[in-house]
């Protein structure tokens, strides 16, 4: 009862941020000590993370903005950046496990988490959880074991479950961001993906 909290390296996810190209690792100033890495030195922290205890990772995209458009369509493709960046990891370390965020920020010019109304006034909800659905999916198929929606849309959640059970990830597990949302990294984790710019934030 009176024991004192011990938090050990199993006890961690360790938050990996994945840039395009063989640059070497990018400083991310509001993290000072974190990096945005190539898909190469991500592997090698991921060897290094498993090496020493850490069980799990989780990976974030951060895009080029000429990559960005108001949908977010390269969230949808099968050759994203993120997508490739687990495939490398689940074959170089397979017993890792890799969390993804579900999230449409880092793929729109606006830097919302979702696609916006006509009239660009509020994000159109119902249309913007199809598309975390099939992001969901496609995150899955690539190797991701838990996926972690982080957009805040109503029904997100139940429609990210129908869709992946639809598709035969029943296996697949759904993180909650709420640790995140209620600590100081929520603001550095949106400069790391380069949407806090984006949205005025």
């Amino acid at each position: 009862m009176v024991e004192e909290t011990v938090l050990r390296p199993a006890d961690f996810i360790a938050p990996l941020f994945v840039v395009e190209g063989d640059a070497p690792p990018e400083e991310i100033k509001s993290m000072p000590g974190v990096f945005r890495l190539s898909i190469a030195d991500l592997v090698k922290e991921c060897r290094e993370l498993k090496a020493v205890g850490v069980p799990a990772v989780a990976l974030f995209p951060k895009l080029d903005a000429k990559l960005k458009d108001d949908e977010g369509s390269l969230a949808l493709d099968e050759n994203a950046l993120v997508l490739r960046a687990v495939r490398a990891v689940k074959a170089a370390v397979p017993e890792l496990t890799i969390l993804t965020d579900v999230a449409l920020d880092p793929y729109t010019t606006h830097g919302h988490d979702g696609v916006l109304t006509a009239a660009r006034d509020d994000v159109d909800n119902d249309r913007t959880v199809g598309i975390l659905a099939r992001m969901a999916v496609l995150q899955a198929r690539a190797g991701v074991d838990v996926v972690a929606p982080s957009d805040m849309m109503d029904g997100r959640v139940g429609a990210i479950r129908k869709a992946l059970d639809a598709a035969g990830f029943t296996g697949t597990g759904i993180m909650a961001y709420s640790a995140k949302f209620n600590s100081g990294y929520y603001g550095p984790f949106r400069d790391a993906v380069g949407s806090a710019q984006a949205a005025g934030t």
